[in-house]
């Protein structure tokens, strides 16, 4: 089988099995965006609360989101070697005890500048942990969904990860809401981490009745899956890790610039405050959760390429004036200009999951995907909203965010264009 031939028809798995897999990627998003929501107060509490202190406190976060292709790579291999569920359930275990340990952590006040390196090594731990997520949920979805749905199921990943951004939203603003400043200080700020463990332990509770992938069987029968998934992605699936690769780093660019750097672009340039930046946030976030199964089930009828090169045009044409508009213009224009560009991220998001999955047979499919998807999201997710807030500061020029998506969009294009239709075909 070619590296970019769909996967062999297979029986699918429960819809109990694809749901669990599916809406469980709620823990990882719930736990990115905790963290950013309590950047402030954690920055008080571990780093002493210096002018220096919220630098020091986001700075982790984006050197532990570097663990993420190593967990990615990792977890990989025991997707490959041992089994789809054997590698969630491992993940999410190391996720859960992350969380909880954070929830106990003492703080500077208690145990001095240790307090600050325990927290960035459980950050590290965390961005190791998430790192198995991505490519294990979408092989799993893939390789469990019936051939016809592919797309839909897979895009369900994407709209639960939203599901889990404002899970953290809502739990942050109860919890800030329902006590006084002292005692969040004091006690209240673990709540929201105790939440994300017990919200953890549960996905792990439930992951533990999932069926194994139908596509590791179908290779534990036939004897061959990898005996190095590493060795074995390199010798075959170069094409595919650089396809997913290419799909992958417009996806990431789309949402961390298009998504997750818009609420910090609105109120650096003065347009909106604080409080209504982070509700358009939560706007944008439901756009998101629309559109995933939408355009999951588009690519569904119509094809992987031709949304992705649909989307592809779209990244190349129309972020360049939304954020133009959003840095100059009122605010009802900056909430349509947010929205537009959550409409494009959410469709590439929902069209990319499927559409890396495919560039792989089963062998040695995750460990591609760890490779070619996880890869790109560590250069352009992880470092491309730093940048886009310095070419902003550097130049003065509100476009750059846009330009730096349009530039990955016409990069990418041809590689698109030249992409093999992986959907099955439609019948009459």
């Amino acid at each position: 089988m070619a590296a970019s031939d769909p996967p062999a028809p297979h029986q699918p798995i429960s819809r109990k099995s694809l749901a669990v897999a599916a809406f469980s990627t709620i823990v990882e998003w719930y736990d990115f965006t905790l963290y950013l929501y309590f950047a402030t107060v954690l920055a008080r509490l571990f780093y002493g609360g210096t002018s220096e202190a919220l630098s020091f406190t986001l700075g982790s976060f984006a050197l532990a989101y570097l663990m993420r292709p190593l967990g990615a790579v990792v977890f990989g291999h025991v997707g490959d070697r041992h089994g789809r569920r054997s590698m969630l359930l491992w993940s999410v275990a190391l996720m859960t005890a992350a969380m909880l340990v954070t929830a106990l952590l003492p703080t500077k006040a208690e145990i001095g500048v240790a307090a600050g390196w325990a927290l960035f090594l459980l950050r590290c731990v965390m961005g190791f942990s998430v790192g198995g997520e991505y490519s294990g949920v979408v092989a799993y979805l893939l390789e469990g969904a019936r051939a016809e749905r592919r797309g839909l199921v897979a895009s369900l990943a994407s709209a639960a990860s939203e599901i889990g951004a404002l899970l953290a939203v809502a739990v942050s603003a109860l919890t800030v809401a329902s006590m006084s400043e002292a005692d969040l200080a004091s006690w209240g700020w673990r709540i929201p981490f105790f939440v994300g463990a017990a919200l953890a332990g549960s996905v792990w509770i439930a992951r533990s009745s999932m069926q194994e992938s139908p596509e590791f069987e179908r290779q534990v029968t036939a004897g061959s899956v990898p005996e190095s998934p590493w060795r074995h992605a390199f010798a075959n699936h170069k094409l595919g890790i650089f396809r997913a690769f290419s799909i992958s780093a417009l996806g990431s660019i789309t949402y961390y610039v298009g998504i997750t750097y818009v609420p910090a672009f609105l109120t650096t340039a003065g347009r909106l405050s604080e409080a209504d930046s982070l509700w358009l946030g939560t706007a944008a976030a439901v756009a998101v959760i629309l559109v995933t199964p939408l355009t999951g089930i588009l690519s569904d009828r119509v094809g992987r390429k031709p949304v992705l090169v649909a989307v592809a045009l779209l990244s190349a044409v129309l972020p360049i004036t939304l954020f133009s508009l959003m840095g100059g213009g009122s605010h009802g224009q900056a909430l349509v200009g947010a929205l537009v560009l959550a409409c494009v991220a959410g469709a590439m998001s929902a069209v990319g999951a499927v559409a890396t999955a495919e560039q792989f047979p089963g062998e040695g499919r995750v460990t591609g995907l760890a490779f070619g998807a996880t890869g790109a999201t560590a250069i352009f997710g992880g470092l491309t909203p730093w940048l886009a807030e310095r070419l902003v500061a550097t130049t003065g020029q509100a476009t750059m965010p846009g330009i730096m998506i349009a530039v990955v969009a016409v990069a990418v294009l041809p590689v698109f264009l030249t992409l093999k239709e992986t959907a099955p075909a439609r019948s009459g």
